[in-house]
Formats: C-alpha cells, sequence, structure tokens
C-alpha cells in the first residue's frame, strides 16, 4: 500500500519586481512550520507583478486578489487550513492585539 504524496506549495514571484528574497523567506517559514506535513515548497519566476501561493493547485493568496502580500501569520493558518487543519500554529493561533 503506498501513501499519497504530501501536498505542494507554489510561490510564484516575480522577477521584475524583486521579490525572490520574500518569496524565499515565506517557502522558509512554511517549511518549517509545515516540515512533515509538506513535500515540496516551489519557487517559480514569473514577471507582471505576480505574487501567488498555491497548495496543490488552488489559490491561498494572490497579491491582486487579496490586496498586497499575506502577513506570515494569515499564511500559516491558510496552508495549516489546507493540509494540516487539527494542527496548532502556538502564537499564529492567537488574536491579534
Amino acid at each position: 500500500m503506498t501513501t499519497p504524496p504530501l501536498p505542494r506549495i507554489e510561490i510564484h514571484y516575480c522577477t521584475g519586481c524583486r521579490w525572490l528574497l520574500r518569496a524565499a523567506w515565506m517557502a522558509q517559514e512554511l517549511l518549517t512550520t509545515f516540515e512533515k506535513e509538506l513535500g515540496e515548497v516551489a519557487l517559480l519566476p514569473g514577471n507582471g507583478g505576480v505574487f501567488r501561493i498555491l497548495c496543490n493547485g488552488e489559490t491561498l493568496w494572490d497579491r491582486t486578489r487579496d490586496g498586497g502580500f499575506p502577513d506570515i501569520k494569515l499564511l500559516k493558518q491558510r496552508v495549516r487550513d489546507t493540509v494540516a487543519p487539527d494542527k496548532a500554529l502556538g502564537h499564529s493561533d492567537s488574536a491579534s492585539a
């Protein structure tokens, strides 16, 4: 019996806008938080101001649709809700002050 593959996160970022460092930082945060729940986080260069984060093809964040960039706390909550709904996120689950 084979186990299904772990979820894949894609972070599409604009090279012209120089958003690679932001995308890489978010990838690092997700891989650290979801080290057992994710199979891969891919950085995909693009253009035209794109900054979009998908999980198995489902859009979790789109800069144009959602307005700017996600706060890392919100991004982790959206990833958690998609890949590991029962996972506690510690301080990222607490209400904002």
